[in-house]
């Protein structure tokens, strides 16, 4: 197996064959590469340059591997405290002595979950069966004796409760050990831990889920000592198992677009230091669809936007780019100018993901909108940076009182 590391917003040069060349060409959009393009004066050298997308996948006899710009202990508690798996004081998750790549950080992890949730034995539910048995159990189906056996007294169609480890929790963890030992991975530790978590799951039944579909799970006293393990498995299950390409080349892994991770860790942590439901401070697809003009042919959702009594007064969006001695991209200002305008409000913010551009605002000609422009820094421990957040806290909860003021007096 061929093994090619990439770096998040990077390019690097490596030697490929045709076919090699080929199959990345086709798996391009997959893995997020902005281009493949041929060294000059070389026949099989390749500058690949990779975008917000990081993980891990498998093509052919190719293992890429795209390493993201911040450490992967702080990208995996980012991930997971944006679907309240993790709190502040469980940093040390994903810390490892050596350093792992990111499958192979997951599968650690997972196992290490998985082991404190089955201390205790595996999780046990009741799970309604119906089946054909030669002893009554449970409720005899009537209808269905009936109509299957016309007339037979065995076997007798029954519905009973079966007591079982075989439940959705279960399922969930074992299909996530399942995909990840599908992953290139490259430490002999994962591979084992994985193995001796799938012996533990031996009796529960595999069970496919498609990535768009994985379900939640409700934790109560009876199953909170699970929500670590569940809430990984969830991850694991909601960024891997694709499979795409055309011919005999399919590609499948892990794969994390930065894009989403940035706007959903934001917005569940601005929740958390404003003390907001999610029916307040609302996320991109999650409220409702805004008309940039009077006929509603234009339509938009930003990626935050706080409710007051059924009325809008903040309005701001979360950017993954890095702005660096970089001036602030005009589409995203032009962006949020028209989310303001439609809207109404006095202005909005801009929130990237790191840079030099934190405090910087811009007062509109003509209609006296002031854009403002956030960073925040992911590096660090995820403690360090939700007290980060304290700052766009502050902001968005400036620009919301301003908003709410002038609309009392108009």
């Amino acid at each position: 197996m061929r093994e090619i590391d990439l770096r998040e917003y990077t390019s690097t040069e490596c030697t490929l064959s045709v076919a090699q060349r080929d199959a990345l060409l086709r798996e391009k959009a997959t893995l997020g590469l902005s281009s493949i393009e041929p060294i000059p004066s070389s026949e099989d050298v390749y500058q690949l340059t990779a975008r917000s997308k990081v993980g891990a996948v498998e093509i052919g006899d190719l293992s890429v591997l795209i390493e993201p710009k911040i450490g992967i202990p702080q990208l995996l508690s980012l991930a997971c405290y944006a679907m309240g798996v993790v709190k502040s004081q469980e940093d040390k998750l994903f810390d490892f002595e050596e350093k792992k790549t990111l499958p192979d950080t997951l599968a650690l992890a997972l196992a290490a979950a998985a082991r404190r949730a089955f201390r205790q034995g595996l999780l046990h539910g009741y799970r309604m069966e119906e089946e054909a048995l030669h002893t009554v159990r449970g409720r005899i189906r009537f209808t269905e004796q009936i109509r299957r056996r016309f007339g037979s007294a065995l076997p007798i169609e029954v519905r009973y409760d079966e007591f079982t480890a075989d439940i959705l929790a279960n399922q969930l963890v074992k299909t996530a050990v399942r995909r990840l030992g599908r992953m290139p991975l490259r430490s002999h530790a994962a591979h084992r831990d994985l193995g001796l978590v799938a012996g533990m799951l031996e009796q529960v039944s595999p069970v496919e889920f498609s990535p768009n579909a994985v379900p939640e799970l409700r934790f109560d006293r009876l199953n909170e000592h699970y929500r670590g393990v569940v809430g990984l498995s969830r991850l694991i299950l909601r960024h891997s198992a694709f499979e795409s390409g055309r011919g005999d080349v399919r590609a499948s892994g892990f794969l994390l677009d930065m894009n989403t991770l940035f706007q959903e860790f934001v917005t569940v942590a601005l929740r958390e230091k404003l003390r907001a439901s999610d029916r307040t401070l609302r996320s991109d697809g999650h409220g409702p669809e805004f008309s940039l003009d009077k006929k509603g042919s234009v339509s938009f959702e930003p990626d935050l936007s706080w409710w007051d009594d059924g009325v809008c007064t903040f309005v701001g969006d979360a950017k993954y780019k890095n702005v660096t001695g970089l001036s602030i991209p005009n589409p995203d200002l032009y962006q949020l100018l028209a989310y303001a305008t439609a809207l109404d409000l006095p202005g909005g913010l801009l929130i990237y993901a790191e840079g030099e551009a934190d405090g910087t605002s811009y007062q509109v000609r003509g209609s006296g909108k002031r854009l403002e422009v956030a960073t925040l820094n992911l590096s660090g421990a995820l403690s360090e940076v939700l007290e980060r957040v304290d700052n766009l806290a502050t902001r968005v909860r400036s620009l919301r009182d301003e908003a709410r003021k002038l609309q009392r007096a108009a």
